[in-house]
């Protein structure tokens, strides 16, 4: 018998259900259903998820939402019948969300009566109520009020789940739709597309109830009925009748995602003109500008002109000047604050964009390809990312919110999913684990372990963390010595379980500035909830989804070197004009000079720790083999360390034709007018369309779905009918097979992630920019970056000693001179960095500010006086005594920790009474040792200004290990055998090396690059994984291309053996607080 299934929970219901839309969509279709309601209690987050899986299967899906009101007996689902049903439900799931704190909804009576909610459905289910006793008289009360507001539109659902008062529920119901004349409807309340979910159902009840399943009694589901059943078990069990009427109401609704319009704001269109005509006027206004007659005598390139006209044609036939017109006012009020911005991605393609502003590539020096960025095939809007400086990014967020408010601007939702050890912690304590045992597990897992979890694994890092914890008192106390690894069944149990759980969503979160603006309310559109920030709203999509609506989203990125270059150039300022304010001549950036001969030798030499994209250790080993000498050779070097290259075998060929080991060919000339400016050698996804287009025969659109395809061929095992088609037609036009299967292959590389010429000469110029202000100004590049953290490839400790070892005086944090960021300070005839008071761990903020305040009144005079003028609490002097700040007031470390712990402000009318401290004797209180500042600079500051720790440690590591330190191991020869010791900085892990581990390590002298094998790694792999100070035994390697006296040798120790000598560093030094920056 024919069904259609009214009332399904997914997975968006966050932990209260146990299926994907998309499998229950696939289940439902498998199973002959008619139709599918996916019901999300107050929300529609996967709606398109569901929406898109049906439209690929033919399967007709509902759209609604249940809710379980505060004042109201049972569930009440609502479905949606039309275009104007979805508005009505979209305002009622955003009414509820709002009205409660971030994650949650209230739902009463009253907000229900306020709403006009005539082209929805509603489906009550009071058998679906916790307290699951009701009279008849409360029933029937409840019932009228329902009907009362959706009259014939209201109808009784009947759940049947095998319990012992199903019979009892369906006499009850049959009364009650006879007394209210209603339908009684047969209704699923599914919440798992396949029966033997039901363990993980219970896992994720337990999770949300925050108790283990042992615990949980009667609050689980008392059997496995809550999935899609077949229809054939569906008619054992419910009257025809009631399965009969599911399908009327199924035949009511009839609305689709589809039909959502996007409408673009209209404020940004002056009065008594069309976009058209605003957009025209804004671009021939931006060639005045950027193509002045002084330096354009000749006047706008015919190039750039003809380009300029195709794109305006494209823009205006698609309906996208609002669009590109929205992005131009956000950027021109950064502009009129100072704020600075850059467009990215594909959006540098334009001509338009660059003439906007919004962009800052320059048609004229590039090869654009406009259909990167909009095709009429594509048929869906634009993507402009804009970044700007991370640290005044809120002013421009503010901006939206103020020009269109919370009723029309909101952030897209990032979906928060389970990862492989929030899945093991959470699972575990499901499964009643010990915590400390979950705490082994999911801290055994490593960053590079990827997302299988099976049963092996576990037992590997539960053994390794019980022998490490072995002597811990406190914990075999806390125990009572009764920990133990679990069963051989319930690791497999806990490892299936963790699987299943990881990719389904947790919660809501902001997308980093994805914004979605309309010209009436969101509401109308999607629904929104609050954010986890005061007056912030996010909606209930996140970018895929908004994508594949092809809704309009602006991206308000942040870009913390955009901060950096602000900061450095009023630093530069203050460097040119001394008796200025600071802040009131900044350098501009477009008085850089462009092609400097000593910032590109600097970039060959590899010497480009801090700078921006250039400064990965991939990266620097390139600089040297490729040796940058202008603007478009960043330009490759952007783009050609990536994954897609690298895959695509484009690095080598490209390399060995610009050393000039190998003739630079082409087939023909289409081919030469594509890949001439790269050798021949494609490198940005922008050649491989128009490869595609010259010599295969496609169109510009089909070039951008093949480049689309690109990107998903990985997730779909093939490139489809591409592969055919762009072989056949470069075999027509007369190319080999050979080379028709090399471009092919080549392609297929770019499925790992290659970059549009067009972003990586948007990211080139920020390169360059950062480069020359190291270059030339390495002191206020240090202050700058100083002051922009958290940021970069670099903690401070190693940009600190890069640039002290490029001659930049840095002075320590201090009570008496320091700001709260770092700052620039006149000495003799150069400048010195100061570090700020905000380096120092566990100073407030406050007290940063009250201190500077205190100070204008005249300087400190001892540790008391600091703390009564600046009103510090005993925890911010300590802090400040922990950093060495108080030294300058005539008291060393331990002198200064005294005096702090013995301040204590008095109450009342004794505040402000001095109460002088006196130290104790010298033998009481003993001048700190070196390796005692230190380890405290460490732990305070995350750097020190005094020796390397390795310098403490080098007579031992040289006389024991027989450890070279970085300065000597460069004098060695290729394949010549090496010792080295030094502290972590970086582990890598890159997805396309095979498994290879590389870590960097540091000494005195500098610092040593080490390549780690699979076999070696899998030998040493606690030692790799969590070791601090590492010695290494392996054999040096070093590119033979490069002449021995050149700048910038690519060097590397190839590791054979590894040992972790982080208890030597403890012992002889302390517990340091030095840590790694470890990335994929």
């Amino acid at each position: 018998m024919d069904y259609a299934e009214l009332v399904c929970r997914s997975n968006f219901c966050f932990l209260k259900a146990a299926s994907h839309p998309e499998d229950l969509v696939a289940r439902a279709h498998a199973l002959g259903y008619k139709a599918l309601a996916i019901t999300d209690e107050a929300t529609v987050s996967g709606s398109v998820r569901a929406h898109l899986a049906a439209k690929s299967l033919g399967l007709t899906l509902i759209h609604g939402s249940q809710f379980e009101l505060t004042d109201l007996p049972g569930r009440l689902t609502l479905l949606v019948k039309n275009r104007e049903g979805w508005r009505e439900l979209c305002r009622l799931i955003s009414l509820s969300r709002q009205s409660s704190e971030k994650g949650q909804y209230c739902l009463r009576r009253e907000q229900l009566k306020s709403l006009s909610l005539a082209n929805t459905l509603a489906l009550w289910s009071p058998q679906l109520f916790h307290l699951q006793t009701l009279n008849n008289e409360a029933l029937l009360g409840a019932g009228q009020w329902l009907k009362s507001l959706w009259g014939a539109q209201l109808a009784l659902g009947y759940v049947r789940h095998l319990k012992a008062d199903d019979k009892h529920w369906l006499y009850q119901l049959e009364d009650l739709a006879g007394l209210l004349r209603l339908p009684l409807v047969a209704v699923g309340d599914v919440l798992m597309h396949r029966r033997k979910d039901k363990p993980l159902a219970d896992m994720l009840t337990a999770i949300r109830l925050g108790e283990p399943i042992a615990q949980l009694g009667q609050r689980l589901a008392v059997n496995a009925e809550q999935y899609l059943r077949p229809r054939h078990r569906l008619a054992q069990l419910y009257p025809p009748a009631l399965m009969q009427a599911s399908l009327a109401l199924a035949e009511q609704c009839h609305f689709s995602l589809d039909e959502l319009r996007y409408e673009y704001p209209d404020e940004i269109v002056p009065a008594g003109l069309t976009p058209r005509q605003w957009l025209r006027h804004l671009t021939e206004d931006g060639i005045r500008r950027r193509y002045p007659e002084p330096s354009h005598p000749e006047g706008l390139p015919a190039g750039v002109r003809q380009q300029i006209e195709h794109e305006l044609e494209l823009i205006h036939d698609l309906n996208y000047e609002p669009y590109f017109l929205t992005v131009y006012d956000i950027v021109a009020f950064a502009r009129s604050r100072g704020i600075l911005c850059q467009g990215r991605g594909s959006a540098a393609n334009s001509a338009v964009c660059y003439c906007l502003g919004i962009t800052e590539v320059d048609p004229a020096r590039m090869n654009m390809l406009f259909e990167r960025f909009i095709s009429k095939e594509r048929n869906e809007p634009p993507d402009i990312d804009v970044d700007f400086e991370h640290h005044r990014r809120e002013e421009v967020i503010q901006y939206i919110y103020g020009k269109y408010g919370r009723e029309r601007a909101a952030l897209a939702a990032a979906l928060v999913r389970y990862r492989p050890r929030s899945a093991l912690r959470d699972s575990g304590k499901a499964l009643g684990i010990h915590s400390h045992l979950v705490d082994l597990a999911a801290k055994g897992r490593s960053w590079w372990d990827g997302k299988q979890i099976c049963a092996e694994g576990l037992k590997e890092s539960l053994t390794q963390g019980l022998t490490q914890s072995a002597g811990n008192k406190e914990l075999q106390a806390a125990t009572e010595g009764q920990l133990s690894i679990p069963s051989d069944t319930q690791l497999e149990q806990w490892a299936v379980l963790s699987s299943q759980l990881m990719g389904f969503p947790r919660h809501l979160s902001q997308h980093v500035g994805g914004f979605v603006i309309a010209r009436y309310s969101l509401h109308d559109l999607v629904p929104t909830e609050n954010a986890s920030m005061a007056e912030r709203s996010v909606i209930q999509w996140d970018k895929d989804d908004i994508d594949a609506l092809g809704l309009l989203k602006v991206d308000v990125l942040a870009l913390g070197m955009l901060s950096a270059i602000a900061h450095a150039l009023v630093f530069v300022g203050q460097k040119q004009h001394p008796d200025k304010p600071l802040g009131a001549r900044p350098m501009a950036m477009q008085d850089i000079p462009a092609e400097d001969p000593a910032t590109y030798a600097m970039i060959a030499a590899a010497d480009t720790l801090g700078v921006f994209q250039i400064e990965s250790r991939a990266q620097m080993s390139m600089l040297p083999r490729l040796k940058p000498q202008c603007f478009y050779d960043l330009v490759i070097e952007v783009a050609i360390v990536r994954p897609g290259p690298i895959q695509g075998g484009m690095v080598h060929p490209y390399l060995r034709r610009r050393q000039g080991l190998e003739p630079v060919d082409y087939p023909s000339p289409s081919v030469k007018q594509a890949l001439e400016r790269t050798l021949g050698v494609p490198i940005f996804q922008e050649q491989v369309m128009q490869l595609a287009i010259l010599a295969a025969g496609f169109t510009a659109g089909e070039a951008d779905q093949l480049r689309r395809a690109m990107a998903a061929w990985r997730h779909r095992g093939s490139l489809g009918p591409f592969q055919e088609k762009l072989v056949d037609g470069m075999l027509s036009r007369g190319y080999s097979r050979d080379f028709a299967e090399r471009v092919f292959a080549q392609i297929q590389g770019f499925g790992e992630y290659g970059f549009p010429e067009s972003h990586a000469a948007s990211f080139a110029l920020l390169v360059y920019v950062s480069c020359w202000l190291k270059c030339h100004h390495p002191d206020a590049f240090l202050a700058a970056l100083l002051k922009a953290q958290p940021m970069g490839f670099y903690a401070p400790a190693q940009l600190v000693r890069d640039a002290r070892a490029h001659g930049v005086v840095v002075h320590p944090v201090d009570v008496k001179t320091s700001q709260v960021f770092a700052s620039l300070e006149p000495i003799d005839d150069q400048w010195a960095v100061r570090l700020g008071l905000h380096q120092v761990a566990h100073l407030t903020q406050e007290a940063m500010h009250r201190i500077l305040q205190a100070r204008t009144a005249g300087q400190f005079r001892s540790v008391d006086d600091l703390a009564g003028r600046a009103e510090l609490s005993r925890q911010d002097l300590q802090a400040l005594a922990a950093a060495g700040a108080l030294q300058s007031l005539g008291n060393d470390r331990h002198q200064a920790h005294w005096l702090a712990t013995g301040h204590d402000r008095l109450p009342g009318v004794l505040q402000d009474a001095a109460c002088e401290q006196e130290l104790p004797a010298a033998s009481l209180l003993p001048v700190p040792t070196e390796a005692q500042n230190l380890v405290a600079d460490y732990a305070s500051l995350g750097l020190s200004l005094g020796r390397h720790p390795l310098a403490l440690l080098r007579k031992e590591l040289k006389e024991r290990f027989q450890s070279r330190p970085a300065i000597e191991l460069q004098e060695l020869g290729h394949q010549q055998l090496a010792r080295a010791s030094g502290l972590v900085t970086h582990r890598q892990r890159p997805g396309t090396a095979k498994g290879v581990v590389f870590i960097t390590l540091e000494d005195e002298t500098g610092s040593i690059n080490l390549i780690i094998w699979p076999d070696v790694l899998k030998k040493y792999k606690q030692a790799v994984l969590h070791g601090q100070l590492l010695t290494a035994y392996g054999r040096w390697q070093r590119d033979q291309t490069i002449a021995s006296d050149a700048p910038g040798q690519v060097t590397n120790l190839v590791a054979l053996r590894i040992e972790d000598h982080t208890p030597l560093l403890a012992q002889r030094l302390g517990e340091m607080a030095s840590s790694s920056r470890d990335f994929h």
